[in-house]
């Protein structure tokens, strides 16, 4: 079996907010949107973000019913870069959950919490390549 994510997607209760989040943030542009769901484009995928009810109903499941801790990476390409772009998303709605910081693993991060509370870690990771297309390569 190919190894391979498709789309992701996130439930959020406010579709503007979360918009503006991200593409004013992250500044990426949607390929795709209606009152309910708006996707991005991403490297190999595509990160949906879908009207919390509607994809409640979609799943036919509600929300408290997982305890599942998850969050999502973006990871730029030196440690310079990890505060200026948690400072971009915190202006475009977000929350700071950790202030950047050396883990004992090595490289430089921290987390900000979308408009919905989705955590997304912002990273640099020297062990981690990024191609010009934006494709993440594992690397010991």
């Amino acid at each position: 079996m190919q190894q391979q994510i498709s789309a992701i997607t996130l439930g959020v209760s406010d579709m503007a907010r979360s918009r503006k989040f991200y593409t004013e943030g992250f500044g990426w542009t949607p390929i795709f949107e209606n009152e309910e769901i708006v996707f991005y484009q991403m490297n190999g995928f595509v990160l949906g973000t879908f009207k919390r009810s509607s994809l409640e109903d979609d799943m036919t499941r509600r929300a408290g019913t997982s305890a599942a801790a998850v969050s999502v990476s973006h990871n730029v390409s030196s440690s310079d870069e990890v505060v200026p772009m948690m400072d971009k998303l915190i202006a475009a709605g977000g929350t700071m959950i950790r202030k950047a910081d050396a883990p004992v693993h090595g490289g430089f991060r921290g987390y900000v919490a979308d408009p919905d509370g989705h955590a997304w870690e912002i990273a640099f990771n020297p062990s981690w390549a990024i191609s010009d297309q934006g494709y993440v390569t594992f690397g010991v």
